[in-house]
């Protein structure tokens, strides 16, 4: 009996599917031989193929169905529900059912273009609930301490069985237990039977192999990393070690590339992260460890349920108004959203295909944990009565080719979500001294970090940067983002007579693509004590010689470090030479 078009159409794309986690999974088992190596350059490069990995695939699983399947049938919802109710079945032993279940959306949703969303015709809430059933699979392995937090240590660093050895593991284990007991509640520490646990993967991104797991003793526990890194001709060594629930979880920021780390199971592994940082949403750990496009479904999932309580609207974002970008946000759910405007401000010369460039630029490429990932959507629907009038009527007036109204319903076209922060230029109006001083050092550092990361964010205005709940200043306005490899620094020429520096018009040529530092001054803080201030803490930035040297490190082909963590935390400390948290 032959098979339905139905099930073939479910099969179809399961067995796409599969081929897209294979290639996915080769890309990820290959990080510990780019960690062994000091493959840094190719480190990055996998982390973008990783990333664009998943739009070429569903690109091909598309160009299949239509060549498989008559267009009657890819356009029959009916053809769909039945579909659904197969691809179901045929995960429903899967390890990774919530992915797939992903996957199937995303077919659905490019063909339709966004539209249909119904439960009925894909997995608007997934087919099984995540605690329905348990994998049996051991996800960490465990020690007993018994009161000697050296030998804890060295166990931690032997059992990870990484490719190149330690310089000196004993060292390292001796250092680690040292901050330990230093830095553990005295209930974990005092207990004799404290534990060390890890997951038994490794995460690797960037120069780094993070060890994470928790501290578990006297009924508390706490999270650990231990990030490892490679001294490129010597060996390994261990950096730090972090148990702070907040260290934590700036190194799963949503501001940093994806973790590259083997994952059996997702939904297990995802609800032990959670354990470790209980604020952290689920969808931003999937995101994490890769799995961006999941990350994306949570966060709609979540959205939807958090819309349907009907406890707040929609309303324009505090802060000035973007030239480009129209945002919007929903207070309770620590979301911005933004719209392309129809219409640009004058000053910005660029179109709407330049400004999505832009994000997508951004997204392939290493945030140094400055600057924040961001999620695209298409045929967005919420209900009229969720938004506050003035917020709606902004947006029908600035982008009506994106917003427009169809009954009681909003329909946006597209859209990008960002994590919600605090403007810097309104987080500066609420800071007393020392909390000024400190975000303003924070707001040079991320400038320093995304130039080593070879990202000029363009117009540095305090405005286009946030401040998050941990106190971190990030970027996040790309509209005029570019590698600083293609900018052209300056000093400001001597005038030839005095007439000249008077004049209204600059007395010499200007590029389109020069960059006069000494000019960021004015340009950045109207406030003069504000000014000053900056200039104290960073002076270099103001001088063209300090970006051209960062230019021909990155010409030299150096991958310039940059850690998720304070140099200070650091048992090498300022022998590291890279630029740090």
């Amino acid at each position: 009996m032959p098979l339905s078009p139905s099930y073939r159409l479910a099969a179809t794309i399961l067995h796409c599917f599969d081929e897209y986690r294979s290639r996915f999974k080769a890309i990820t088992a290959d990080a510990s031989r780019r960690f062994a190596e000091a493959a840094w350059r190719e480190a990055q490069q996998a982390a973008a193929e990783r990333i664009n990995l998943y739009e070429e695939k569903v690109q091909s699983t598309l160009d299949r169905l239509r060549r498989g399947f008559s267009q009657e049938v890819l356009t029959d919802c009916e053809r769909w529900r039945e579909a659904r109710i197969h691809y179901a079945e045929l995960i429903d032993q899967r390890l990774d059912y919530e992915l797939a279940e992903t996957y199937f959306n995303s077919m659905f949703c490019s063909l339709f273009h966004h539209r249909h969303i119904r439960n009925d015709w894909m997995f608007v809430y997934s087919s099984r609930e995540r605690a329905a059933r348990h994998s049996g699979l051991t996800l960490c392995r465990r020690v007993r301490v018994q009161g000697d937090w050296v030998a804890g240590l060295r166990w931690a660093l032997d059992e990870t069985r990484l490719e190149t050895g330690f310089i000196d593991p004993e060292g390292d284990a001796e250092q680690g237990a040292e901050a330990l007991r230093e830095l553990l509640p005295d209930a974990i520490r005092d207990d004799p039977e404290a534990e060390i646990e890890l997951i038994k993967s490794v995460f690797y991104r960037n120069k780094g192999a993070y060890l994470v797991g928790r501290v578990l003793g006297g009924g508390e526990q706490v999270p650990l990393v231990l990030p490892v890194l490679h001294d490129e001709g010597a060996g390994l060594y261990l950096d730090t070690v972090l148990i702070e629930p907040d260290e934590v979880s700036i190194i799963f920021s949503f501001t940093r590339v994806y973790f590259q780390v083997k994952v059996v199971v997702p939904s297990e592994f995802v609800h032990y992260l959670q354990e470790l940082m209980p604020d952290k949403p689920a969808g931003e750990l999937y995101a994490a460890i890769g799995f961006f496009k999941h990350g994306k479904t949570e966060f709609f999932r979540g959205l939807n349920q958090q819309v349907a309580r009907r406890d707040d609207r929609f309303i324009i974002a505090p802060g000035v108004r973007g030239m480009v970008m129209a945002v919007f946000v929903l207070p309770s759910y620590r979301t911005v959203f933004k719209i392309i405007k129809d219409r640009f401000d004058p000053s910005k010369s660029m179109s709407r295909d330049n400004v999505r460039e832009k994000y997508q630029l951004v997204k392939l490429h290493d945030r140094v944990g400055r600057l924040a990932d961001t999620q695209e959507f298409s045929n967005f629907i919420a209900r009229r009565d969720h938004f506050a009038p003035e917020c709606l009527e902004h947006l029908l007036e600035v982008a009506p080719s994106t917003v427009s109204l169809r009954g009681d319903k909003v329909v946006i076209r597209h859209c990008y979500t960002e994590r919600m922060m605090t403007p810097l230029n309104l987080y500066l109006e609420q800071c007393d001294e020392a909390e000024t001083r400190a975000v303003l050092k924070d707001y040079g550092n991320a400038i320093k970090q995304m130039a080593a990361a070879n990202i000029f964010p363009g117009d540095m205005l305090l405005k286009n940067f946030g401040v998050t709940r941990h106190g971190r200043v990030v970027f996040y306005d790309y509209d005029e983002v570019c590698y600083l490899t293609e900018c052209h620094f300056r000093h400001i020429p001597e005038p030839l007579y005095p007439e000249q520096e008077l004049a209204d018009e600059p007395w010499y040529s200007v590029g389109p693509n020069d960059i006069f530092p000494e000019e960021f001054g004015p340009f950045l803080f109207a406030d003069i004590g504000l000014r000053k201030l900056f200039y104290r803490l960073h002076p270099e930035l103001f001088d063209a010689d300090y970006w051209k040297g960062v230019q021909q490190a990155i010409h030299d082909g150096r991958v310039i470090d940059v850690y998720p963590y304070r140099n200070k935390q650091r048992f090498r400390g300022a022998e590291g030479n890279g630029l740090v948290h």
